[in-house]
């Protein structure tokens, strides 16, 4: 089991890392204000489920064999990068006020599955996993990965809880600007932008150092 200090202090380091401006934050933040809380909240979920199953692989070892196979890192971020140009374009076709409150907006369960994906083709998301949970466990305190299992279980629920949060301030604002007529076209365009602005940053990616 983890000692419940280093607990308490990965918590508390996953906690300031999470509060940093990043990826996840902004499509969380993004959908909510596209998409309503309903939508804040379907990223929310995405995002838990696919660090459940990033912390299982890292747990399995599969996180380190696959970032074993040279091709694997450029692999996952030109896969990511096309998946989030294309969720762009989607985002364009569904402008105008319907984006915001119409049967045009997408679905909680395509919003999650885009989330969920968006995590998973992010490769610094498996380099994050396969780096940083290791810091904190201890050899000599039973099977490693239980305590793999157990710090990325209390990742994934710490980043639900907050992003979760940020899904339904962001759904609030959201209602303010449909109850004043907000052009939804404008979050449409937010959106696909957001998008791009991933989509390039997962192709500028430097490859991480070998050895």
């Amino acid at each position: 089991m983890v000692d419940p200090r280093t607990l308490l202090l990965f918590s508390a380091a996953v906690l300031a890392l999470m509060v940093s401006p990043g990826p996840n934050m902004a499509l969380t933040l993004t959908c909510g204000l596209s998409h309503g809380a309903r939508g804040g909240l379907a990223v929310a979920l995405g995002i838990f489920l696919s660090d459940l199953l990033l912390t299982a692989l890292t747990t399995l070892g599969v996180t380190a064999a696959i970032l074993a196979w040279p091709p694997a890192f450029d692999l996952l971020r030109w896969l990511g990068a096309l998946y989030l140009a294309w969720m762009a374009v989607q985002a364009v076709r569904r402008r105008g006020p319907a984006s915001i409150a119409g049967k045009d907006r997408a679905t909680p369960a395509q919003i999650l599955r885009m989330a969920l994906l968006n995590s998973l083709l992010n490769p610094k998301a498996l380099l994050f996993f396969l780096v940083f949970l290791p810091q904190f466990v201890t050899p000599g305190q039973g099977s490693v990965q239980l305590q793999l299992a157990t710090l990325g279980t209390t990742l994934s629920l710490l980043a639900l809880a907050f992003h979760a949060g940020i899904g339904l301030a962001s759904g609030r604002v959201a209602s303010w600007f449909q109850a004043r007529a907000w052009p939804g076209r404008h979050l449409s365009w937010l959106h696909a932008g957001l998008f791009l602005v991933l989509a390039a940053r997962l192709v500028l990616l430097a490859r991480p150092a070998s050895g």
